[in-house]
């Protein structure tokens, strides 16, 4: 039993002195750039400790934690990961050339000093390779070399999961985590990839970890608290791949938007004892009408619903939850899962700077 952990978070905060675990083992690919796919790499499986633990991914770690704990079988993790990265270059190349949109997308990204952006160079390198492994499943931590170009994102990431699985020959699961909340140079270009992210949930065998409640600092692109991004990932594999009850693992879902009078009455999906808000006031929310003119809401919990509203605006159309590169909303279901950020329109979005 494997788990691959592709293009995430690298670096470990934290001290772990008693991380001693032979039921783990962990498999780090050689960072390696190849314009042909390669068929061999160097490497070998470590045992989980304090040491082999540095320079391996700190959300996969967590996330193999908690599956070898909850199903007490061995579990492998194998970390193929260059930070900074866009998808396109994890994608075989056939893949991106035999669809026109993709092709224009990634050859319009930019030469970046940190790694590589031409198509299908990592995965030569460093998927190809691996391919050979019967993996359970892969988890997916990437997104913000993309949002420049985020329009697209979401048919390509579900190109390379196909890619992926035809190469593997298996329909294995994959996992994301949305990207956090950034201040990104760009006003929504960060909650746009979001947006493309959630979307992504319509493809088969694929689930998303929302992590809006888990980051230190909108001016920190890489959220320190790995610990809970990794449970969270591991409860979308006990239930989903292994057939486990881990308790609610999906963050609740916009379902319906109903206008009723001058207000907007919002329900949602995935929440079985409810919803509720952490702080007095609930935050997050914006409503417009028919001619865009975004105020912000105020908003109330009833009967597990969302009642949102602004008095100035008599014909409410459409809202916005969280929807913005540093927006963060504070309503939760009631076992602590964030709601996943949306939006209603589908008007053109302002990406000019930031006014913040």
């Amino acid at each position: 039993m494997e788990w691959s952990y592709y293009n995430g978070a690298r670096y470990i905060r934290e001290e772990f002195p008693d991380c001693y675990n032979r039921n783990i083992r962990f498999f780090q690919v050689p960072r390696a750039a190849s314009d042909c796919p390669q068929d061999d790499l160097k490497g070998q499986w470590k045992i989980c400790d304090s040491n082999s633990l540095r320079s391996f991914s700190a959300v996969g770690y967590f996330f193999g934690k908690k599956l070898q704990h909850d199903l007490n079988v061995p579990i492998g993790l194998i970390n193929s990961s260059w930070g900074g990265t866009p998808a396109e270059t994890w994608t075989p190349v056939e893949s991106i050339n035999s669809n026109d949109t993709l092709r224009k997308a990634a050859a319009e990204l930019q030469e970046v000093p940190w790694g590589p952006v031409k198509t299908g160079m990592l995965y030569n390198g460093m998927i190809a390779p691996i391919t050979k492994f019967n993996i359970a499943g892969a988890i997916w931590y990437q997104g913000e070399a993309n949002v420049g170009a985020n329009s697209t994102y979401s048919r390509l990431l579900a190109t390379m999961i196909d890619s992926w699985r035809t190469k593997w020959n298996k329909e294995f699961s994959f996992y994301l985590v949305q990207i956090a909340p950034y201040k990104y140079g760009n006003k929504n270009v960060g909650a746009l990839l979001q947006e493309q992210q959630t979307r992504l949930m319509a493809h088969p065998n694929t689930g998303m970890v929302v992590i809006t409640d888990l980051i230190d600092s909108v001016t920190n692109i890489h959220p320190s608290d790995k610990r809970y991004v990794g449970s969270r990932l591991a409860n979308w594999a006990l239930a989903e791949t292994y057939d486990k009850n881990p308790g609610p693992y999906i963050s609740p879902l916009l379902k319906t938007a109903e206008v009723a009078k001058n207000k907007i009455v919002l329900s949602f999906s995935e929440i079985p004892n409810g919803l509720i808000a952490r702080g007095k006031t609930i935050t997050g929310f914006f409503i417009s009408g028919e001619k865009e003119e975004w105020l912000p809401a105020e908003a109330k919990i009833e009967n597990n619903k969302i009642i949102v509203w602004n008095k100035s605006l008599k014909q409410p159309v459409y809202v916005r939850y969280g929807f913005g590169n540093t927006m963060v909303g504070n309503v939760f279901s009631k076992e602590g899962l964030p709601v996943t950020p949306f939006r209603t329109d589908n008007w053109p979005v302002d990406q000019g700077p930031e006014k913040n």
